[in-house]
């Protein structure tokens, strides 16, 4: 104990040493702001950033005040895009599923009555008449009695409306080229000529005329004759010199296996032309369908009578036809119906005869101009004979000529092959020998 008292700095140097003996406590490192990566998340997305007032603490409240409202903006122009503006993908996927409801292959019908929002009555081609359904997706504005509709092929419910309800063989009737034809290529015919102008051409292009005249245009002309005189050819003219549309229809194609579809291919044709007036409608061996009616116990023949019953109404019906012309052509015209031809109808009836002498001279020279004759072919023989020639056997005649002189290998045409083709084309023409054809 004296010792300890005697050595009071002893005391100091054991505390100092027990101190360099004691372990330093641990610190955490001080966090940096590198290296580390941002949680996202829902719960970060909607945190707030801490604004701690300032002397600016207003402005900064404005600021944030804006950048809010153009966020709201932009979320609203989102959210719309996608309501109103579906994706590419989205609309592909909607139309599947309405072909899928739709079905495949789709029938064509008329709607005949509109019953209500639902539900409507159609027919089909077939014949009879059914109650039927409307699928939601058909558009109602386009409904209307009489349009044609797509039905289901099993439930012949409606599921589409046929926007462009023209038969197809219309449009094959309309002329998109003109034929090669025109008055130069006709021999003769001046007369016909300057009627079917005065009745079909100035009509279109000068009404005028007619209104300060006092007296309404003709609706129609009727050419009439016998085969071959150039009545087809002088419409094919008149398709070439005008530029109204053109349709042209042979009579035999207005007669359908089903009923009720001539008369309505009928009414399409005046349709179609009155859409794209001024034009000229041409039908061709209208005796086809425009014979004298008569009691008949056949199906086909009452369909037929049916079909020149609309077209009766068309030429002069209720509705007023406008720019629209008609032209028909028949080799019988006794055989026609007298409601058919009447004035008010058929306000011209244009004959075509054999040719002249001189007209024969004109359509000698049309089909001879780019022959090779040879010296002794004297035309005058042939023009001055008295055979009765129409402008189609004239042509055929030189036809024929041609054709002997390529046999023989020879590339001028003689009187010889003329005489030779005159007699072939008379042989032909002769009714016993015609029948002799087709034994």
């Amino acid at each position: 104990m004296g010792q300890d008292a005697s050595m009071p700095g002893g005391n100091k140097d054991r505390k100092k040493d027990d101190k360099k003996k004691e372990k330093p406590k641990y610190e955490p490192p001080v966090q940096s702001k590198f290296g580390r990566r941002k949680i996202k998340g829902p719960a970060t997305a909607a945190k707030l950033p801490n604004v701690y007032p300032n002397t600016r603490c207003k402005l900064k409240y404005l600021k944030m005040e804006r950048i809010k409202d153009h966020l709201l903006l932009e979320e609203e122009y989102v959210t719309n895009q996608e309501n109103f503006q579906p994706t590419e993908a989205k609309q592909a996927e909607e139309r599947e599923k309405v072909d899928d409801i739709r079905g495949t292959p789709m029938s064509i019908g008329t709607l005949e009555e509109i019953i209500d929002d639902d539900h409507a009555i159609v027919s089909s081609s077939s014949g009879p008449e059914y109650y039927v359904s409307i699928l939601s997706f058909v558009d109602k504005g386009l409904l209307e009695p009489g349009c044609s509709v797509l039905l289901h092929h099993k439930t012949v419910s409606i599921v589409g409306v046929l926007q462009d309800d023209t038969d197809p063989m219309v449009s094959v009737m309309k002329l998109d080229k003109s034929p090669t034809e025109s008055y130069s290529d006709i021999g003769g015919l001046e007369s016909q000529i300057q009627e079917i102008k005065e009745a079909v051409e100035l009509p279109l292009t000068h009404p005028e005329l007619y209104e300060e005249m006092g007296i309404k245009p003709p609706k129609g002309v009727i050419l009439y004759g016998s085969p071959g005189t150039g009545k087809t050819l002088l419409a094919k003219a008149v398709a070439n010199q005008t530029s109204a549309t053109f349709l042209r229809i042979v009579g035999s194609e207005l007669i359908q296996k089903y009923l009720g579809d001539g008369p309505r291919l009928c009414r399409q044709i005046f349709k179609v032309a009155a859409e794209h007036a001024p034009s000229i409608v041409f039908i061709d061996e209208i005796d086809a369908i425009g014979t004298k009616r008569y009691e008949s116990t056949s199906g086909g023949e009452r369909e037929i009578q049916r079909t020149m019953l609309e077209l009766l109404n068309q030429l002069d019906g209720f509705d007023d036809r406008g720019d629209v012309k008609v032209i028909m052509a028949t080799n019988k015209i006794e055989t026609l119906d007298p409601a058919l031809i009447r004035p008010g109808r058929i306000d011209r009836k244009i004959l075509f005869e054999n040719p002249d002498p001189t007209s024969k001279r004109k359509i000698l020279n049309i089909h001879t101009s780019k022959m090779n004759l040879s010296d002794d072919v004297n035309l005058e023989e042939l023009i001055n004979a008295k055979d009765d020639l129409s402008g189609a056997d004239i042509k055929a005649i030189c036809t024929e000529a041609g054709l002997l002189a390529l046999r023989e290998r020879r590339m001028q045409v003689t009187a010889e092959d003329f005489s030779s083709a005159k007699e072939r084309v008379l042989k032909n023409k002769v009714e016993e020998n015609l029948e002799g054809l087709y034994l």
